[in-house]
């Protein structure tokens, strides 16, 4: 991209470098240093749009810098289509480099309708004695160098493999394609430059919220979803290769100045991808740019204006751009796989992002919502696999909060995820869910095992698919491949205090007491709501001799049959046996129906090995999700010689 400076006069300053608030900042390189962070060497190289406007703002020292000033020096009218979105996208990246908010300002003031102030006083500082102008014209010129060399045409035989790689159910909408685009095109200045050799290290990306800027709150349901599939789409295209960051953690970012490194530090990444959208009338604009978090370098940035409702013309570009810069290769059962999608009705696409919408928030009604949309969406478009996904996991969900009656549900869930796999048998989605169908209604363990093992194999990238092979791993007995699983969600999904809870799960039942309490700690640090890890948290406690210390933990818990349950065994392993006693009457008296499983271990714990067998056999008689852990639940541990113990695990379909 060509700048053109020299329309507004640059001002005369007494040294290069200056103070303002927590920041130094040298004029001659772009470069800006926080002097709260703990490395003094610790600098972030701004991007030249962001380092043009900060210097015109400290070269006003407190006066306005107008927005026609800024138009002035940095877009001359014949370069730019654009330039109010131009500047609101500038100042927010300085906003953000400076750890500033637009709502509660320290830094830089916005006077509406006519420009910005920068609000703290400017302290000169010596410059030093470096070239730094020289340094600036290599730096430059290096990057238009990289630019020229990475532009390059790549060879036939790699675009034709990456067309035939493009899933053209994902690329139905063009905001999410649009996305990968910048992705891709960003590596011609990034780790990407020493192709076309393959990447020596594994690279992390964030691709955070996009936010809605049209002005209709309606339209949050499509910055999310896009937000989803834009990960989804990346995260298929190499997971060897490119880490990405799944959708929860990301989405904790939503409508916040975080600053850059805070949240590369947070997720562990190198790059972030930023996108917002735009409507106007029937056009839809993507902005989209993709940053290198290191020095807040900007890579990649793009507009991509299209009507609202033709999304299907983008597929030659998008391959070719991503042919030309990526080079990635997919194993051939996913190349297979995404050769066999079938195009999605654009109706019935926003219908399954609705749902989808409402199926995260998780309300009763929104529960209801999302069913709504996900029917529409497979009205509008019978083929489409992921819908009837998105309504077989709706009617588990339904079931599960008492919404409608099991038998139906589990029946409609079934059939709508057999609509799937018949429609993609290679949909790692619908495997997933096959196997949750399996497992919760079948107690088909191995049948259930396979389908997460096969949704595991397509889409190894996926930390909902890995979550599930690793879960389904650990119940069955194989902790030395359920926790590499459970440690590679939590590489994808730091942020997701579930991710967090089921690895502690795993090493509660493997008997790594200390670790599994530090990552349930580490759970409800990030959700205080996670129930299972105070449970669980509770049983460490009782387990390690420690029963004084599981009291507390159990009142932090507001579910009464949880609560009984727990200080039945806590109270117990305190000697205190008439409140133990009073605790488990509790828990059979009102809670039998759906606690069979609990009451089971209470009397295993307890040593009253008949009565457990008993519950079990009850659990069993009411289809209990619990009973999935009794090959691995220590408070089972006193059953295990028993002979009626192996004959269960049989009768459970569970290995011996």
């Amino acid at each position: 991209m060509l700048y053109i400076l020299c329309t507004v006069p640059m001002y005369t300053l007494p040294s290069e470098r200056v103070r303002f608030g927590a920041f130094e900042f040298d004029l001659s390189t772009g470069e800006l240093r926080s002097i709260e962070e703990p490395d003094p060497n610790s600098k972030v190289l701004l991007r030249e749009q962001v380092f043009q406007v900060l210097r015109m703002l400290v070269e006003r020292e407190g006066k306005i810098l107008t927005r026609e000033e800024i138009k002035g020096r940095l877009w001359p009218n014949d370069t730019i289509l654009d330039f109010d979105q131009r500047t609101n996208a500038t100042i927010k990246a300085l906003r953000r480099a400076l750890g500033d908010s637009a709502d509660s300002p320290r830094y830089i003031e916005t006077l509406a309708r006519r420009g910005y102030r920068l609000m703290l006083p400017v302290q000169h500082l010596e410059s030093k004695p470096e070239a730094a102008l020289e340094r600036d014209r290599e730096r430059r010129e290096q990057s238009t160098a990289e630019i020229s060399e990475n532009t390059a045409r790549v060879p036939d035989n790699v675009l034709e493999n990456v067309q035939r790689q493009m899933n053209p159910h994902w690329r139905r909408a063009a905001v999410v394609l649009a996305s990968v685009v910048i992705f891709a095109g960003a590596g011609y200045m990034s780790w990407w430059h020493f192709r076309p050799a393959p990447l020596l290290r594994k690279v992390r990306l964030a691709v955070l919220p996009f936010e809605n800027l049209t002005g209709d709150p309606n339209k949050e349901y499509l910055a999310d979803g896009l937000t989803e599939e834009t990960i989804s789409q990346l995260g298929r295209l190499n997971p060897e290769q490119l880490g990405v960051i799944a959708r929860t953690s990301v989405m904790g970012y939503k409508h916040k100045d975080e600053r850059l490194d805070r949240i590369g530090r947070d997720l562990s990444v190198q790059y972030v991808l930023e996108d917002s959208l735009r409507e106007s009338r029937n056009q839809i604009r993507l902005t989209a740019q993709l940053i290198q978090v290191k020095d807040q370098t900007q890579l990649w940035s793009q507009d991509y204006d299209y009507p609202a409702k033709d999304i299907l013309n983008v597929e030659d570009d998008v391959a070719k751009a991503v042919a030309r810069e990526i080079r990635m290769r997919l194993a051939s059962q996913q190349q297979t796989a995404l050769d066999q999608s079938h195009p999605v009705n654009p109706e019935a696409f926003d219908a399954y992002l609705q749902g989808h919408y409402h199926f995260e928030r998780d309300t009763d009604k929104d529960m209801e919502m999302a069913a709504k949309y996900y029917e529409r969406a497979t009205q509008l478009d019978s083929s489409y696999a992921l819908a009837w996904v998105g309504l077989s996991r709706v009617r588990d969900r339904q079931v599960n909060a008492g919404l409608i009656p099991a038998e139906e549900s589990h029946r409609l869930a079934r059939e709508a995820v057999e609509q799937a796999l018949a429609l993609n048998p290679n949909l790692a989605e619908a495997h997933a869910q096959m196997g949750r169908v399996k497992q919760q209604v079948d107690f088909d363990w191995a049948g259930a095992d396979a389908s997460f093992r096969r949704a595991f194999a397509l889409e190894p990238g996926n930390p909902d698919v890995v979550a599930l092979a690793g879960f389904s791993a650990a119940m069955l007995g194989r902790f030395d491949e359920a926790l590499p699983l459970d440690r590679r969600a939590v590489d994808l999904d730091p942020l997701n205090a579930h991710s967090w809870e089921q690895l502690g799960e795993t090493e509660f039942f493997v008997g790594r007491l200390d670790e599994a309490s530090a990552d349930f700690k580490k759970a409800f640090e990030l959700n205080p709501t996670v129930v299972a890890a105070h449970m669980f948290l509770s049983q460490i406690y009782v387990m390690q001799g420690r029963p004084h210390d599981a009291l507390p933990e159990i009142e932090l818990i507001r579910y009464p049959p949880l609560r009984a349950y727990l200080y039945a065994l806590a109270y117990y392993a305190l000697g205190r046996k008439m409140e133990s006693d009073a605790a488990l009457s509790e828990l059979v008296a009102k809670y039998h129906a759906g606690g069979a499983y609990q009451i089971a271990e209470v009397y295993a714990f307890s040593n009253q090995r008949d009565e457990a067998f008993g519950w079990l056999d009850r659990a069993y008689a009411q289809r209990d999700s619990g009973l999935i852990e009794t090959k691995v639940d220590p408070l089972l541990k006193s059953l295990h010689n028993d002979p009626r113990f192996a004959a269960f695990l049989k009768k459970l379909n569970l290995p011996t």
